[in-house]
Formats: C-alpha cells, structure tokens, sequence
C-alpha cells in the first residue's frame, strides 16, 4: 500500500518540471514540503474516516452519513475526477519520453496518449497482485533511480547556488506564483486520498491506514525537494521553464555521459507508471463503490475471473479518452487545474464529514482518531479552499467546457438511476447509510 500510494503521488518531473519552475522558479523546492504539511490536517480526516468506515465507496459512504445520499453521490462523482484525469497526464508523460527518442508528430500526439491508456486498460483487467508487485518494484527502482541523477547533478562543478538564488530569486514571480503553486502544486500529492478506496482489498488493520496517508505525504515531499535543487541549479528557472525534459537535456547541455540521461528518463517513465497505476485502480473502485450503494447500475460491480470490475475498468477507459481529447498543448497546466478543483472540494467535505460525524455518532469505534479536533479539521477546509481557488484561476476555456460535459454525465447518471429505482424498486432501493458494523456485509472486492 506505501508502494501504491506513494508511487501514485511521486513523479512527473520529467515533463513536469518545466511548468513549476514557470510559476515559481526553483522557490517550487520548498513548496513541496510546506504543502505537505499543510496537507496533514486533510490526511488525518482520510485517515480517522477511513478506519471507522473502511469502504471502497469510501467519501461516498462517509458523506451520506454526514449529509445525505445526493451529497454523498455529488462528492462521490467529483472524487471520481480527482482519479480519472491522472491517466491522461501518465499518458502525456509517456509520450514526451518516447518523443526524445522516436519524434512523434503533433498531429499524432493524442492518438499515440490515447493507445497508451488503452494498453492499460488491458493490463488492469488482470489480478489486482500483479499491479502490488509491479508497484513494489518500480517505487524502490525509481527512488534509487532519482537520487542517483540528483546526487550526479549536485556533484556537478556546473551547480551552483546562483542559479537557485539570482535571476528573480527563488521565487521570480513573487507572491502571485507562490499562491498559485500552493494551490496547483497539491496535485502531486493527490493519492493519499485514493487508499480508502482500496481498503477492502488490504490485509492490515484499517487503523493502521494513517502510515500509509503520512508516507504517501512526506517521502514524495522530499524527494521533490532534493529533486527540484538537484536541477535548479544547473540553469537559470527561465532556462529550465523553456525545456521539454530539463534532466536529459541538462545531460546533455553539461556533457555528462549519456547514460544519465537514460536513467533519468527511465525514473520518470517508472514515476507515470507507479502514478498510472494506482488511479486507474482506484477510479474503477470509485465507480464499483458507488454502485455498491445502489447510485449506479450493478453493472458497474460484476467482476471478471481476476476479480477486477471490467465495466468500470471500461469507463475508466472511456473517460481517460475523454480528458486526453480535450488537453491541448498546455497539458499539464490543464490537467493540474482539473484535478486540483475537484480535490479541493473533496478534502472539503471530507474534513467536514469527519467533523460532522464526530458529533452526530460519538457512539462509533474509532481506531485511529485524528488528533486536534474541530481546529484540526477546520484547517484542512482552509487548505481546501486554497487549493480550489488557486486551481480556478489556472484553469482554461477547454477546462471549463470538459468540466460542464463531466458535470452533465454526473447528473445524467443521477437521472438514469432515479428512473432505474421507480422501474425496479427492489433492485435500485436506496441504501440506508452504511455503519461500522456493516463492515462484514459487504467483504471485500
């Protein structure tokens, strides 16, 4: 589960680099670890939430019990974009890596993103062991993989602090850019809040959860620290913002041995599959989850002979498409915008469904229990807030119109089950709200 969840989360600067040194040069070393902080207070709602309702439907059942099913169905569907748009930016990934070595036409581009999500759709139809194993494996290779490249380019005799430091400092754009990269840059930590979501398949105590949340968290945030200094100060941020891929072209700018080069890119390829990975499992749980609870056709739970949802593994294809047509040129800007909209709502309400129920069903075993109280979980709302309104202020015209098509099939799904219900009442009855000791009832995927 560390391997998942921290490899869901770490990653990126292979093609992703570029965009933060633009809003906040290389100042984006010491974003990282701040927003891990302040993104505790959120992890420690995910964790206490999750160890008292230890559900694949996860803020679904959380927010029904909190505020009902229409709220719970709303978050479920908006917990659902935070996971699906994650396939689509792996698949950009991949495709700038193979673009270094086989030059891709830009006509071609989302065809060949479009293929590589289709690939992994094929591949996440197989036993659920096989994406563990596979996780476990690429996590340590590219940890090693990326500190190795680092530690080379702060040994380099071309690093230095005035790269970090002059040309605008560490942070060239000011208070604007540190507000927006507190904002957007959230979105590589999006992942912790996916493992609720695979609870059902994890054989340690729920309670336990909370370790897996903290490293998912702080070991990404030091390795983006280490990471983003590392390239920082081999060239002025400006220099790096213009780059495609800062650590092979930096090799090669500096002459170091080509192998370098390789490495780097192949821990980056390693980062988009760890982050593929996970998502696309836990956006098949999301949709399996919510139909569990009776808000989508019992389609959505029938599992093939590995045990893996197939319709939902298919809609996850179907909406990976979805997003990758609408991406243009400025990909991951979109794509961080998007996603970080939909999590700063759902680390809202998470914080206020732990609150909530905290009041209403004392009664309720907690075995973990966030510390702090209500100043806890009220700081997490503000972080959330933050995050939303930092999102919106990078989000595009492509962004809103993808956003309002994603809204409408969320209400059309909303529709179709209220017709579903009146039609087969005993079928589609809404369920009461799940409690702890529901736990049994519905087992395990």
């Amino acid at each position: 589960m560390v391997s998942i969840a921290a490899g869901s989360v770490i990653g990126g600067w292979l093609a992703e680099a570029p965009y933060w040194f633009s809003v906040s040069g290389a100042g984006s070393a010491f974003v990282f670890p701040i927003l891990a902080i302040l993104l505790v207070p959120v992890g420690l709602a995910f964790a206490e939430l999750t160890a008292m309702l230890p559900f694949a439907s996860a803020v679904d059942v959380w927010t029904t019990n909190a505020f009902g099913h229409k709220a719970g169905w709303s978050t479920q569907w908006m917990m659902f974009l935070v996971q699906v748009v994650e396939p689509p930016l792996m698949a950009f990934i991949f495709l700038t890596a193979i673009n270094y070595f086989i030059p891709i036409p830009a006509g071609m581009a989302k065809t060949v993103a479009i293929g590589l999500v289709f690939l992994w759709y094929v591949i996440s139809n197989f036993d659920i062991k096989l994406t563990g194993t596979l996780a476990n494996i690429f996590f340590f290779s590219m940890v090693a993989m990326s500190l190795f490249v680092a530690t080379v380019f702060f040994m380099n005799d071309s690093w230095s602090m005035s790269n970090i430091t002059g040309h605008g400092g560490y942070f060239p754009k000011g208070g604007y850019g540190i507000f927006i990269a507190m904002a957007v840059f959230s979105l590589k930590f999006i992942g912790f809040e996916f493992t609720p979501t695979l609870i059902e398949e994890t054989n340690f105590p729920a309670g336990k959860m909370w370790i897996v949340v903290m490293s998912a968290l702080f070991i990404p945030a030091v390795l983006y620290l280490i990471v983003v200094l590392a390239i920082g100060g081999l060239a002025p941020w400006g220099e790096i913002a213009q780059m495609s891929m800062p650590e092979p072209e930096l090799v090669a700018k500096l002459g170091l041995p080509g192998i370098i080069g390789i490495i780097a890119i192949i821990a980056g390829i390693l980062h988009a599959l760890t982050t593929l990975m996970g998502f696309w499992a836990s956006s098949a749980r999301v949709l399996y989850g919510a139909a569990q609870l009776n808000q989508l056709p019992k389609l959505f739970m029938e599992v093939n002979k590995h045990g893996q949802p197939w319709f939902s593994n298919l809609t996850v294809l179907f909406f990976s498409v979805f997003f990758c047509m609408f991406t243009e040129t400025n990909w991951v800007q979109y794509i961080y915008a998007v996603s970080c909209i939909a999590a700063g709502v759902v680390y809202f309400v998470c914080c206020l469904n732990a609150m909530k129920l905290r009041k209403t069903h004392p009664e309720w075993e907690r075995p973990f229990k966030a510390p702090g109280g209500d100043p806890l979980f009220i700081a997490g709302m503000a972080i959330s807030v933050w995050i939303i309104i930092g999102s919106v202020l990078e989000l595009e015209i492509g962004g809103y119109v993808s956003l309002a098509i994603y809204f409408l099939i969320g209400y059309g799904l909303h529709l179709l089950m209220t017709i579903l219900r009146r039609k087969y009442p005993e079928k589609y009855q809404m369920l009461g709200t799940l409690t702890p000791e529901d736990k049994e009832k519905f087992g395990t995927l």
